[in-house]
């Protein structure tokens, strides 16, 4: 893994250029033919392009096989969006007495459930909260082992019905027998569009909202976020920054409770540990905030 000292040798055009890839602006030969075209000391276009693309080998920070927790698959119904969803749970294995938990849902980038956002379930849930991962490529199979093919299967997905999914798995984790009636949500990317459009739509069941790096819900459906809400942002993040400052003047109109973190030279997916966008100390800061955070208004 690269440290964050060592992802400063990459030019920001290279984090730029993958941005536009990760997201289906440019496909993966026209990332690598741009990667080729810089001409940097030391630095291969094959180092550069592997430094970028995940490599979920090195993610892991919480073995599946840990006995503090247990994984399962579970499925939920979603009338209104592709019929029935699916995702990774995760529990605590001595929750104390039997008591229910508070629950965090865990959403996902725009590629599917991708061994990075199974190992964020894990780790709340060596937290002690409850957590649980829809895969938006459930009607579809799941994550299918690969980046590009994840994305390019979400698209494919009517995103009307993706987003009633995620609707659909708040009311199921919110009315689990294992559940509290306390309910937060992380996001990351997508997922950070997918937590802001939580906190519009379902106010009375979002106890707390975590956003990194993710755009606004619609115009017409930001005047109903009321909070709490904690945003993370990479300084170098550009594309989802723009979107903020009219952002945060309607939160201050709805005087909605909100705290925006942004970090100093940090790219967009900063916390995701594996591609060299990832920042370990903010990473770190912006994970334990959110720790913070939930065990603030959820336990």
């Amino acid at each position: 893994m690269k440290t964050n000292e060592e992802t400063l040798t990459i030019p920001q055009e290279a984090f730029d250029w993958y941005d536009e890839y990760a997201h289906g602006d440019i496909d993966r030969r026209t990332f690598l033919t741009r990667i080729a075209s810089l001409s940097i000391a030391g630095l291969s276009a094959g180092v550069i392009g592997s430094a970028l693309i995940p490599n979920y080998a090195k993610a892991e920070q919480v073995s599946f096989n840990n006995p503090a927790i247990k994984a399962t698959y579970e499925a939920f119904p979603s009338a209104q969006g592709h019929g029935t969803g699916g995702g990774y749970f995760v529990v605590p294995t001595t929750p104390a007495d039997d008591k229910p938990m508070p629950a965090v849902l865990v959403v996902h980038e725009n590629r599917g459930l991708n061994p990075y956002i199974k190992d964020v379930a894990r780790r709340l849930s060596m937290q002690g909260f409850i957590a649980f991962a829809p895969d938006a490529l459930f009607p579809l199979g799941g994550y299918p082992g690969n980046d590009d093919e994840g994305r390019a299967m979400q698209r494919s997905l009517d995103r009307d019905k993706i987003e009633q999914d995620f609707i659909a798995a708040v009311q199921w984790l919110n009315a689990h027998k294992m559940t509290t009636d306390k309910l937060g949500v992380v996001g990351f990317c997508f997922g950070g569009y997918i937590s802001n459009l939580l906190a519009a739509t379902l106010p009375s069941k979002i106890d707390a909202a975590v956003p990194f790096y993710g755009t606004p819900a619609s115009s017409e459906l930001q005047g109903k976020v009321k909070g709490p809400l904690l945003l993370h942002f990479g300084e170098n993040d550009k594309r989802v920054n723009a979107t903020w400052p009219e952002y945060e003047k309607v939160l201050k109109a709805n005087n909605a409770q909100y705290t925006a973190h942004v970090y100093s030279k940090a790219q967009h997916g900063f916390h995701n540990d594996s591609t060299s966008r990832y920042s370990p100390k903010d990473a770190e800061l912006a994970w334990q905030r959110t720790v913070d955070f939930f065990n603030t208004h959820l336990q």
